[in-house]
């Protein structure tokens, strides 16, 4: 659970400075579960650049409550959370200033988005908060005062949660926290989990992944890891001290991230994925009168591959559907084996192709419509899907074939600006695993638009 939290101060020496304004969102790594906005009486004047920079005065906090009258709230809201703040030193250390002035030892741990973004987006040309979310396409409102600014660290912090494929944040988060034995109530965490779309992390004490892995129904399927028999599901059941997840809304979002991060964390319990997720192919192969067949054989090679499947069945009834789908030639494609002319043929529904009746030339391009239909060979697209919550969108960006990442967002701009959308994108290996995935998805699945990039 996290407290993202802005402060707008008085200004004036260090350690002397007084709160002005107030603002926290408790937030539980997928959406804010509790709220706190008030403006707070410093008892002491504000500096006038202050006042200029966030337009609070003096006389608007005259009848606001003073420090000691929001205190127990904000110990409350905060409490079992980690502070994240833009610059969180110093937002920790007004607000640990103010409670001890009060006699009460305010401690709390915190996350700092300036660090994050720092090891996260290396290449921003200023983490300043306002320059930083800019380049992200992230809106904001009301700056330079608490509420606008912790908003806009908030949508930052997903930004860098999505980023975080390493899971670095969440593992030193859980890796600092004390973990006794799970009780039969600790077991029962699954109630607590979305029946939703997304990725699921299941941990021992220390925070390390033990297992991972994508599901359109996160609670029914880590119910069933602490339900199931057999003895590894019975170590990984008692090593297991939390459950995290992350939602996708996009199942092809899932996948990616299923296949990207188990071969960055390899967790103990999973087990060791193949180097490649297909075995079989569709190649094309001209016959002697310069005709494009399609054959189906096995090979994990991509290389002058049309597409990729996990069985010769798959690839068989690719090419089937497609033969009919495109009017292309079923003696041609293996499928009629008939000696002559096939029984499309004898009752006119045949283009020809199989003896000739239709040219190579005109053929062979209805056989490349189906690779522009099927394949993200060399293009350069932007394949989007349905996000989170209501509103929200995710972008899945494709630059001459290859696979760069995702993000999500929820304004047009964010998508139509080539630089704000590859800003916003987490990288991912875009190798033939993930190609093979986008492609099966496309193969089977709708999307909700697949947009093409400007050349």
């Amino acid at each position: 659970m996290y407290a993202i939290l802005d402060i707008e101060t008085t200004g004036g020496k260090f350690n002397e400075e007084g709160i002005t304004e107030i603002a926290i969102h408790k937030f539980d790594g997928h959406q804010v579960v509790d709220k706190f906005i008030s403006l707070v009486n410093p008892e002491k004047p504000i500096q006038p650049f202050v006042v200029n920079l966030t337009g609070i005065n003096n006389k608007m906090l005259r009848t606001a409550p003073k420090f000691h009258e929001v205190a127990k709230r904000i110990v409350e809201i905060t409490d079992s959370t980690v502070l994240v703040a833009h610059n969180a030193q110093f937002d920790y250390r007004i607000l640990r200033t103010e409670f001890r002035r009060l006699g009460y030892n305010f401690e709390r741990k915190t996350l700092c988005t300036v660090d994050l973004s720092k090891k996260l987006i290396p290449e921003a040309e200023s983490h300043s908060l306002g320059k930083l979310v800019r380049s992200l396409g992230i809106p904001v409102s009301d700056r330079h005062r608490a509420n606008g600014d912790a908003l806009a660290t908030l949508k930052l912090f997903k930004v860098l949660l999505s980023k975080d494929s390493d899971k670095e944040i969440l593992k030193g988060i859980i890796r600092d926290k004390e973990h006794g034995e799970l009780s039969d109530r600790q077991l029962d965490i699954v109630e607590s989990l979305p029946s939703e779309t997304g990725v699921y992390y299941m941990h021992d004490k220390d925070g390390e992944i033990l297992y991972l892995g994508k599901s359109s129904n996160i609670k029914k399927r880590v119910n069933q890891h602490f339900t199931n028999g057999g003895k590894k599901s019975r170590q990984l059941q008692k090593a297991t001290k939390k459950v995290s997840f992350e939602k996708t809304g996009s199942d092809l979002a899932a996948l990616l991230k299923e296949n990207e991060e188990l071969r960055r964390n390899k967790p103990k319990y999973n087990s060791r994925p193949p180097r490649k997720n297909f075995s079989y192919i569709v190649k094309t192969v001209d016959n002697d009168n310069g005709y494009k067949q399609l054959v189906a054989e096995k090979s994990s090679l991509r290389k002058d591959a049309f597409a990729t499947f996990n069985s010769l069945a798959g690839a068989k009834n690719f090419i089937f559907k497609v033969t009919k789908d495109f009017e292309l030639c079923p003696k041609l494609n293996g499928i009629s084996e008939a000696k002559q002319s096939c029984s499309s043929y004898e009752n006119g529904e045949c283009k020809g192709a199989c003896i000739n009746q239709e040219s190579a030339e005109t053929y062979n391009k209805r056989v490349l419509e189906v690779l522009d239909t099927y394949s993200i060979n060399q293009k350069n697209i932007v394949i989007v899907d349905k996000g989170r919550e209501i509103g929200e969108y995710i972008a899945f960006l494709i630059k001459k074939g290859l696979f760069q990442g995702f993000g999500y967002y929820d304004l047009n701009h964010q998508i139509n600006n080539l630089n704000i959308l590859e800003s916003i994108i987490t990288p991912m290996n875009g190798n033939e695993n993930a190609t093979h995935i986008i492609e099966t998805y496309l193969r089977k699945r709708r999307v909700h638009k697949i947009m093409e990039l400007d050349k």
